[in-house]
């Protein structure tokens, strides 16, 4: 027979769980009331060496959590010999890592497990017959509760009144009379609108964040962070507080934000089981106009993403072309790529007397088809070598320039016409914009009124606490209103 293990010097661990939604349940679950729960039960039975393990607003939903991990490092040392619970959902809400925990872990170790309001005691085999069953149970709670927090956030993000984002992007605070109201940090909000001067002047995101980082320019995350603000208000990096990267400028440049809007449902989660979010499609977004300031103007802002469409790097000159990416082979349609010397081609060569001789060339600085260039790499041939200086090409720009200036002055009625028909056009597509918006709007007044009747079902058998359902109401409702 298997000798069993001696518990009298090891330790009973007393483990107390609360999370926000446990908390709904009032005082029964409170940490004070199940401290007190378990000292009465382990001191009735005869246990010794009590020791507390308290995880208190840590969601069952996660193991990853302080204390527990403290008490399973105890379990796996062979320092704690007991472990002592007021009920199964205590040790978590996944039925999957309960029954590790509880039927494996502790049973290899020899560790008693009680959970007191389900009468289960693992030195009695016979009362663990249903815990299969109660943490199944236990993890529904969680998955309900998850799908109706989600219904919320939903409803929430789409009534056009809230971010579902906590955090405002760099360059916004919340209003202090209203957290659901971004207004503008003009400290940071300044850095913002030179980002997007510098992008229409030309630069780069990697030249960008060079000179903004030479300047001493606190990048967001230091400035939000000193700040008490942001994701990494307390762990943001206060070795490095210029250290700007050229993704985090490429980031700034494409939010929408900037120019008044709210964009909600930028990620998700297939399961609240999920660590990592994913990044949504942009035609899953939900975009709402004017929900505050613009720090930057539209034109400016669509300018700058157009900008972004075509990467300009600088070349050997130490600038970028301000015509790359506008310019197009007209048989074969690629774009033309420029190439650019800072010095001209030095020859040497001997004359037939047999003097040597230098002669050097200007420096190149002209277009040439992409389609062609790749393929000669590559030994094949496409296209042809078109070809074009960059002096020539300007010199076509400033006379198309002035020709359509000349046009102008002399049939600006037609002129004027000819605009007044493509806005017109332009109003066509606006309103087949808005009547697409109405109809989304009926659908979701429609979903709305669905989840309202559902919520409605709930309160009445019980599954949504009266608490929840009038938020989940009052919200709903606010939503549909507006």
């Amino acid at each position: 027979m298997r000798r069993k293990k001696d518990r009298s010097n090891g330790i009973t661990a007393l483990y107390e769980r609360l999370s926000r939604d446990d908390d709904n349940a009032g005082e029964s679950n409170s940490i004070v009331h199940q401290k007190q729960m378990l000292e009465d039960y382990a001191m009735k039975h005869g246990f010794t060496n009590l020791v507390h393990f308290t995880d208190d607003g840590w969601s069952g939903a996660t193991f990853d959590r302080p204390s527990w991990n403290r008490l399973v490092e105890g379990v796996k040392n062979g320092e704690i010999t007991a472990c002592i619970c007021k009920d199964m959902s205590r040790i978590g809400r996944d039925h999957l890592q309960v029954g590790f925990f509880t039927d494996i872990l502790f049973r290899e170790k020899e560790v008693r497990f009680i959970a007191i309001n389900n009468g289960i005691d693992s030195d009695r085999q016979e009362t663990s017959e249903f815990a299969p069953f109660l943490n199944i149970m236990n993890e529904w709670f969680v998955r309900d509760t998850s799908k109706k927090i989600k219904a919320v956030l939903k409803s929430r993000g789409s009534s056009g009144n809230a971010h579902t984002s906590n955090i405002p992007p760099y360059g916004y605070l919340k209003d202090p009379e209203n957290p659901d109201h971004w207004i503008i940090d003009e400290e940071a909000a300044e850095v913002v609108r030179r980002i997007y001067r510098m992008t229409i002047e030309g630069k780069g995101p990697y030249q960008i964040a060079r000179e903004l980082s030479e300047e001493k320019i606190e990048r967001p995350s230091y400035y939000l962070g000193k700040k008490g603000l942001g994701n990494h208000a307390s762990n943001y990096d206060k070795e490095n507080p210029y250290m700007w990267r050229g993704n985090q400028v490429t980031t700034l440049i494409a939010r929408p934000e900037y120019i008044g809007k709210t964009v909600n449902f930028r990620t998700f989660k297939n399961s609240y089981k999920d660590k990592k979010t994913k990044r949504a499609d942009k035609e899953d977004w939900v975009v709402f106009d004017d929900t505050q300031e613009p720090i930057v103007d539209e034109e400016t802002w669509l300018l700058a993403q157009k900008l972004r469409q075509n990467v300009r790097k600088a070349d050997p000159m130490g600038e970028p072309n301000v015509l790359t990416g506008k310019i197009y082979c007209a048989d074969c349609g690629a774009p033309m790529y420029n190439h650019r010397q800072r010095k001209g081609r030095e020859r040497i060569y001997y004359t037939a007397k047999g003097e040597k001789r230098t002669s050097y060339s200007n420096p190149a600085d002209c277009y040439e088809c992409s389609t062609y260039n790749l393929a000669y790499q590559k030994y094949d041939r496409h296209c042809t070598c078109h070809h074009i200086s960059t002096k020539a090409l300007k010199s076509i720009i400033l006379k198309t320039i002035q020709e359509t200036c000349h046009y102008v002055s002399l049939n600006e009625r037609e002129f004027v016409y000819s605009l007044q028909e493509e806005s017109a056009m332009k109003d066509i597509a606006v309103s087949e914009t808005v009547k697409n918006r109405i109809e989304r709007n009926q659908k979701r007044v429609h979903e709305l009124d669905m989840l309202i009747r559902k919520i409605y079902e709930d309160n009445v058998i019980g599954r949504l606490p009266d608490r929840l359902f009038r938020v989940c109401l009052l919200i709903m409702k606010m939503s549909r209103t507006s």
